[in-house]
């Protein structure tokens, strides 16, 4: 019985550092994050791009604000002095305020499609080819997963400030696509 005792434990210390020797140590693995939004807006090109759609659109939209601060302006008076006004009157301004605030919602909703629609363009170049420079980063930098940051619904819920790449990939998309001096 005693050399049963032995061999058995035995056996098991043996199979135990054969099980070590074939199973490879794991590598530890390198993760990073982005703030992919932040970053296309920093660039250069992203920088322009926000300027472009500004002064594109900030004219339109004063327009839009004025029209909004008659309306309001035109229905306060309508509260304020609707009792003293004749019926038809009263029924006419109530009237252009309605159909006003109708026109003014659907004149806000085409800018704002519009304005969607034309960034969408821009930021969907720009996301092409920063994507192919973080996979270029990350395959250089051995990370093995990078992942955006960006939105509140990320499940990221900390990342340490070393893991953050974001302006390693500015600085590099900047470099490769160099925005011409106006």
């Amino acid at each position: 019985m005693k050399i049963r005792s032995l061999i058995i434990p035995a056996v098991l210390t043996f199979a135990a550092a054969a099980a070590d020797m074939a199973a490879p140590a794991a590598a530890p693995v390198k993760v990073a994050v982005i703030e992919f939004q932040a970053a296309v807006v920093a660039t250069q090109e992203g920088q322009q791009v926000v300027a472009a759609m500004k002064a594109k659109y900030d004219p339109r939209k004063q327009q839009l604000d004025k029209r909004q601060a008659d309306l309001a302006a035109m229905q306060q008076k309508l509260q304020a002095g609707g009792a003293a006004m004749t019926a038809a009157v009263r029924a006419k301004m109530q009237a252009d305020v309605t159909a006003g605030g109708r026109t003014l919602n659907h004149d806000i909703d085409d800018l704002n499609a519009e304005a969607q629609e034309d960034q969408g363009k821009a930021m969907q170049g720009m996301a092409t080819k920063m994507g192919t420079i973080i996979k270029d980063y990350a395959t250089k930098n051995g990370f093995a997963v990078v992942l955006d940051v960006s939105g509140q619904a990320t499940p990221v819920l900390w990342a340490a400030q070393s893991a953050n790449i974001t302006a390693d990939i500015v600085k590099l998309y900047d470099a490769a696509h160099p925005v011409p001096k106006k």
